[in-house]
């Protein structure tokens, strides 16, 4: 006998966000990975004692990483992607009854912080990722297009690293443990 689904939306549901997403799922390992406390201290001094709350830092820098791993430059439709996807809800800290936050606010809050807050944060979140084994540094991937060159193969240079892998991740451990004891 065939079956035919048909769709009953309930009054009430019992859903668990954390329930529903698989142990080894990317966004997953990464909530358990990153510990973004530290952003509470870096970022204070941009935000004023007064008025409505605004988004949280860890909400937006979280936001800005989801853009860069799914490859999404706007801000609108980040949030409309992470808001049809459980896993990054779940990474983000919402439930699938919140709300994102407008992406105007994340546009203004982009421009709220320097440069050098994103560097630092940026670094400190590299740190812990190489620290839990998440990144290490055995693949490279480079994003190019192609482009009809004007060159000539004469002119072609070999360019090799200024330092081995070793070396740049010990550096990079050393300005995150840095980092830490400033914000400290």
């Amino acid at each position: 006998m065939q079956g035919k689904k048909e769709y009953q939306e309930k009054l009430f549901a019992q859903f668990q966000l954390s329930e529903r997403i698989p142990k080894e799922n990317f966004y997953r390992r990464l909530k358990g990975v990153l510990d973004l406390d530290f952003l509470y201290g870096l970022t204070k001094s941009y935000y004023g004692s007064s008025g409505q709350k605004s988004i949280g830092p860890v909400v937006f820098f979280k936001l800005c990483l989801v853009g860069y791993l799914e490859n999404i430059v706007s801000d609108r439709q980040l949030v409309q992607h992470s808001s049809m996807r459980l896993d990054i809800l779940y990474f983000l800290g919402y439930d699938i009854d919140e709300e994102l936050p407008w992406h105007s606010t994340i546009s203004r809050t982009r421009q709220l912080y320097p440069e050098s807050v994103f560097e630092a944060v940026f670094t400190e979140i590299l740190g812990m990722c190489v620290d839990k084994g998440m990144v290490s540094g055995h693949t490279q991937a480079i994003d190019s297009a192609p482009v009809k060159a004007n060159a000539s193969m004469d002119s072609l240079e070999l360019k090799a690293p200024k330092e081995d892998l070793e070396t740049h991740l010990h550096q990079i451990r050393h300005i995150s443990s840095m980092d830490k004891k400033k914000v400290r």
